[in-house]
């Protein structure tokens, strides 16, 4: 059994778009920081995801057991830090994580398999989840979630759509 674990803006996007489900469809449980699920029940920009540890059983909120190291509290805010240690600590398989910062030091300093919300989509597709990921991607977008415009054509050729 895998160990996936989930920092706050991948949920967010999912939820924005009423398919979080697609993290569990795909992978099972998914576990996140606590410090993740504040910033989910925050909702980001339009309250997406206010509700989801509440309905959503496969979501495990799991405490660090010591501190994030000073390292990734330096250079990430502190949901991605913690997203990342929680990962160290788990030995988790799969880290999803969306901005690039956070993406890099998850994968070029801890040695972490990463993918984002955007691939999240592609795997979705594949396995006969979505039919189409642009308009996922689309819906996304509109509901103010950044998706760089390279990033988005990449994922679309991915999907090859």
């Amino acid at each position: 059994m895998s160990v996936i674990v989930c920092n706050a803006g991948p949920l967010i996007a999912l939820a924005g778009i009423g398919r979080a489900e697609i993290l569990r469809d795909l992978f099972g449980e998914v576990l996140v920081s606590r410090a993740v699920q504040t910033e989910v029940e925050a909702g980001g920009r339009k309250g997406a995801g206010a509700d989801i540890f509440r309905t959503a059983g496969w979501l495990r909120v799991k405490p660090l057991r010591q501190p994030p190291d000073a390292l990734l509290d330096s250079l990430l805010d502190s949901g991605e830090a913690a997203t990342i240690f929680l990962a160290r600590q788990e030995s988790a398989d799969l880290v999803v994580i969306d901005e690039v910062k956070g993406r890099r030091v998850a994968r070029n300093v801890y040695r972490l398999a990463v993918i984002g919300t955007g691939r999240l989509l592609v795997e979705a597709k594949q396995a006969s989840l979505i039919s189409h990921v642009r308009p996922s991607l689309e819906r996304i977008r509109g509901n103010g979630y950044w998706i760089a415009d390279k990033i988005f054509a990449e994922i679309l050729r991915q999907a090859e759509e």
